[in-house]
């Protein structure tokens, strides 16, 4: 990946590439016989036919696993039931909490049929996924996913300032933060969790580019006030916006949420089918549920923005009173690139603990 700043459109998160028509409908069916079911094929046309045909093959599976969706992340609750009911599948929710690279090393162990992880995570490991194509492949934007199909990001967001205002300004940037009043938290620790080092990479935006030595900085100078602390103690937490967003949605008085003028600093999650998946044909019923048009908006409810967002602002399927209750973003995300991400990672491993404690 290169660095880019991406088009978006109507509060979705969206990249050069995005647009496309949709490839959902499927074509009538032929009257000649229908070819055997193959539950490891690449697309649904070439492995089931038809969708009908894919249900019923992962109705006589039963079961699919999932692994790291905690129920309040970008509504994966509400998806997961919706997804079970529909199809007649027990899904068995496996380690919620788990981080992207614990995926992947549990995989052996515990055996999951599909995964959603960071891109990062998912570009290292795109030799344990099974390609596959879901029906709307033409609609994802081409820089969030990969050519053979091993991967391909399902939603996203933007790096974001909650604040409580009835004890704070509302911040403009991320400097605003070091001036009195405001007591900041991350979303865990940037040396273990993903938001947290990307909120400190937020911070470090200059020029749209990561420089991750000022992001450090500025969360030392907030450690050596007294100022940085923990969720419970913040008026102010650095997360993703659809967690900041939720948090407003339940307590609109008492949070609001900003995404910094200066700092749009985008990611998004993708998803893959596990190579081993003992459900094969489960997993790729999920992608095709979770890439649907019903399964992007459950998302969006859950305050995240679907990658098939803007294609289906076009054709008029988008949940758009949903997408109106958005943070607004204050332009086009800024996507770091791989290399950026690993140098910064480096750099914090040398620093954070040093710097910041």
């Amino acid at each position: 990946m290169t660095v880019r700043t991406c088009a978006a459109a109507a509060a979705i998160l969206a990249s050069a590439g995005c647009g496309a028509s949709s490839t959902e409908s499927t074509s009538p069916q032929s009257n000649k016989a229908l070819p055997p079911v193959n539950v490891q094929a690449g697309s649904m046309k070439d492995g089931f036919a038809t969708k009908e045909r894919l249900a019923e093959a992962a109705k006589r599976e039963g079961q699919l696993n999932v692994i790291a969706l905690p129920r309040e992340w970008v509504n994966y609750g509400e998806i997961i039931d919706t997804f079970a009911d529909k199809f007649d599948i027990k899904v068995n929710q496996l380690e919620p909490g788990a981080s992207s690279k614990r995926e992947l090393d549990a995989a052996a162990q515990l055996k999951p049929d599909v995964f959603d992880l960071t891109m990062d995570v998912a570009v290292s490991g795109a030799a344990k996924f099974a390609p596959y194509k879901v029906q709307g492949w033409q609609d994802l934007p081409d820089d969030v996913k990969d050519p053979s199909g091993a991967w391909y990001a399902a939603y996203g967001g933007y790096m974001s300032i909650g604040y409580d205002p009835r004890a704070v300004k509302p911040p403009a940037t991320f400097a605003d933060l070091l001036k009195p009043g405001y007591r900041v938290a991350l979303d865990g620790d940037p040396l273990r969790s993903a938001a947290a080092f990307d909120g400190v990479m937020a911070a470090s935006m200059r020029s749209g580019a990561p420089q991750p030595e000022q992001g450090v900085a500025l969360f030392a100078k907030l450690k050596q006030a007294g100022r940085l602390t923990d969720p419970a103690k913040a008026n102010v937490i650095v997360a993703w916006d659809h967690l900041n967003a939720a948090r407003s949605a339940a307590q609109p008085e008492a949070w609001k949420v900003t995404i910094p003028r200066d700092a749009p600093l985008g990611g998004y999650h993708v998803q893959a089918i596990n190579k081993a998946a003992p459900h094969p044909a489960a997993a790729r019923l999920w992608q095709e549920f979770l890439f649907s048009d019903e399964g992007q908006n459950l998302l969006q409810k859950g305050y995240a923005r679907p990658a098939r967002g803007e294609a289906m602002l076009m054709k008029g399927t988008l949940d758009a009173e949903q997408a109106a209750k958005l943070p607004k973003a204050p332009g086009p995300p800024v996507l770091m690139t791989i290399p950026q991400a690993d140098a910064a990672k480096s750099y914090l491993k040398r620093e954070w603990t040093k710097s910041v404690g």
